[in-house]
């Protein structure tokens, strides 16, 4: 055997099993170098947020005990990617770097950066799929052009049979037997924890590849039967909470997808529905990376360009009561609190919470993304981008920016008896269900006897929702004119 190592570079693809890049290196015959590089400024403005680091640190802490465990070590650098693997190159004598595919605006220009290296030093570079089940210059429209709508794109995905099977683990890996430098992880200084505002992350997410094949298996054993009603109710665990696990690559939608349809085909009763629901699910990532893919600019502009001359309001203090569960409004400072308390959000509640932002207090769109990409532990790009401007209604297949959502029928809807208000706004516990989601109506002797006191224990609306839902369809207004025009 060649005593020149492959470097593989773990970029969002954290797992050992299904890693098409790690496969075809020890196929190779070479020896492999795991290596991953914090780069903190390629990405420029959208480095990676706080919740995002802190789940970053345990999932490479996991990654690193997984390859302990196969006799290897994961190389740590932190660095512009690109120049620290020219370094590696250099100072291992690779013979070639593989790496998956990235889908962030920069990736491109970084991976033709990289190849252009190895190149010049006559070495391989190879590049392979597995955060998507399609690339996304794979699905085409009949006028052979990319989706803007999700339902076709879904339809077009749905009609091609995905006959690959997910790769189990390697079964031996011979690893580069070089001492190479390696910093901690430690010295990466992922997670500042000043205040520690991730401490009861733990209670609620195992990170890393263990952690994401045991919530697969619990949400397909428990949960997917009922997925298509449940995942719309906040207080109910009807969700499979894979976001995270899939962003980090602790497992791939191919292993998610393949695990679906083999609890279909087994399964004592029908779950084909929740199956089914799930299933296209999956397919709103991948359409948010088709869009992203085809328009780059979609984190951070409106994907109608109309909308680049909304008249939008600057308020920090009613932000900070957003960002802070202060509204007023039971079901958005529930979500906010149960973001900032777990690093995630319920589904449902983030649509209900970002129209309160965007259309109640006009706020644009892009400072609700923002908080989301520090707080959200499956801070997405794709997913990020696309889903607040389909909320603010200036993305691709975006609901119309006439439909705003009122967190009080919402509410009343989704979380019918105030079970996730009463966790998440425990000084509203003891509100009966009729006000849970409207404290401001209740009579005076109800709110004594619930013990509270509108204005201190529990803030009062920041805003009237009529009012705003006026100003904002006003607003709105002034934009189809000047288009018009």
């Amino acid at each position: 055997m060649s005593d020149h190592p492959i470097i593989v570079w773990f970029t969002q693809d954290l797992r050992l099993s299904d890693n098409a890049c790690l496969h075809a290196a020890v196929a190779s015959g070479h020896p492999v170098l795991p290596v991953y590089i914090l780069d903190d400024v390629t990405p420029g403005e959208f480095a990676m947020g706080g919740a995002s680091r802190w789940w970053l640190q345990q999932s490479l802490a996991s990654l690193a005990s997984l390859l302990e465990a196969q006799g290897g070590k994961l190389i740590l650098r932190r660095g512009q990617a690109g120049k620290v693997l020219e370094q590696l190159v250099h100072d291992t004598g690779a013979r070639g770097v593989y790496f998956s595919r990235g889908y962030a605006p920069w990736s491109g220009e970084l991976e033709k950066e990289i190849a252009a290296q190895c190149e010049v030093k006559g070495i391989e570079c190879k590049r392979f799929s597995g955060f998507l089940l399609h690339e996304p210059e794979a699905i085409r429209t009949g006028s052979d052009g990319p989706y803007k709508v999700y339902t076709p794109f879904s339809r077009n995905c749905l009609s091609r049979d995905i006959t690959r099977e997910p790769r189990p683990v390697p079964e031996k890996i011979d690893f580069f037997g070089a001492d190479v430098a390696s910093a901690s992880l430690d010295d990466l200084d992922l997670y500042q924890g000043g205040p520690d505002w991730a401490a009861r992350f733990p209670d609620h997410w195992t990170p890393g590849e263990a952690g994401a094949q045991e919530k697969l298996t619990h949400f397909l054993e428990h949960a997917v039967g009922d997925y298509a009603e449940a995942r719309n109710l906040p207080d109910v665990k009807g969700t499979s909470r894979l976001s995270p696990h899939l962003h980090f690559g602790e497992i791939s939608p191919l292993q998610c997808w393949a695990a679906t349809r083999h609890a279909v085909a087994t399964a004592r009763h029908n779950i084909d529905r929740g199956s089914h629901t799930f299933e296209k699910e999956i397919l709103w990532r991948e359409f948010s990376y088709h869009l992203l893919h085809h328009w780059p600019t979609l984190p951070t502009e409106p994907f109608k360009p109309e909308f680049a001359n909304f008249p939008w309001l600057q308020d920090e203090g009613k932000l900070s009561s957003w960002q802070k569960g202060q509204t007023g409004l039971p079901i958005v400072d529930a979500g906010m609190r149960e973001l900032w308390a777990t690093g995630w959000m319920h589904n449902r509640v983030r649509m209900i919470v970002a129209s309160f932002l965007i259309k109640n207090l006009r706020i644009h769109w892009q400072a609700g993304e923002q908080w989301f990409w520090d707080t959200l532990v499956d801070a997405d790009i794709g997913a990020n981008s696309a889903s607040w401007q389909w909320v603010a209604g200036c993305g691709a297949d975006a609901a119309p920016y006439f439909r705003i959502f009122n967190p009080i029928l919402q509410g009343e809807k989704f979380d019918k008896h105030g079970g996730y208000v009463r966790r998440w706004v425990p000084e509203l516990a003891a509100m009966p269900d009729k006000f849970i989601h409207k404290p401001w109506q209740a009579p005076d002797e109800v709110l004594n006897k619930a013990g509270v006191n509108l204005g201190t224990s529990y803030p009062r609306p920041i805003v009237d929702l009529g009012k705003t839902r006026d100003a904002a369809l006003a607003a709105y207004k002034t934009i189809k004119k000047s288009d018009a025009a």
